[in-house]
């Protein structure tokens, strides 16, 4: 097992795992814990990645169902353990002096929120992200935030009259018998 961090962890892979720590942080709603003395950041309690940062090495683990392959081609990884390996889970090890590609894991990082990440959560993401809707989701008149609410206000007027309809037809229905 690793040693806890002391001062004397290696200053390339401290910054390393800053920078890591930066991005993920900056996805929405991601939290951060320490479960097993290690950090981690999970989108609605769901984990997407660990970063272990200790005299040993730097250690990042990700899912990554899309690039898990190509992934596992790299020196510096290995299928996560515990089983994690088959469900697309990565571990990359970086030992003190190493070289750490933090562009490539950042997208690793990316990739892993998408996979572990709830629908909502990540429209929130494509649309933080400056991307344009599809068309006819928002026209430009800003249609789309008009429109959502119209359909909260007339959901009960809606719903009333549908009561009124199916007592009529139950009405209609027991005279008929």
């Amino acid at each position: 097992m690793s040693q806890p961090p002391s001062d004397n962890v290696d200053a390339k892979l401290k910054a390393a795992e800053a920078h890591l720590r930066g991005v993920m942080l900056a996805l929405p709603e991601t939290t951060e814990e320490f479960p097993w003395g290690h950090r981690t950041a999970k989108v609605k309690g769901k984990m997407f990645v660990i970063l272990a940062l200790d005299n040993d090495g730097l250690g990042v683990t990700t899912k990554l169902p899309e690039s898990h392959e190509a992934a596992l081609t790299l020196p510096f990884t290995e299928p996560t353990g515990y089983g994690l390996g088959k469900s697309g889970w990565v571990s990359a090890r970086f030992k003190p002096g190493s070289e750490v590609p933090t562009g490539l894991l950042s997208q690793w990082i990316h990739e892993s929120f998408r996979a572990v990440a709830p629908q909502k959560v990540l429209k929130a993401l494509t649309l933080g992200a400056g991307k344009q809707p599809a068309p006819g989701k928002a026209a430009a008149g800003g249609k789309k935030s008009v429109a959502k609410p119209a359909p909260a206000r007339e959901g009960p007027k809606v719903r009333a009259g549908a009561k009124k309809t199916s007592t009529a037809k139950r009405g209609a229905a027991g005279s008929s018998r």
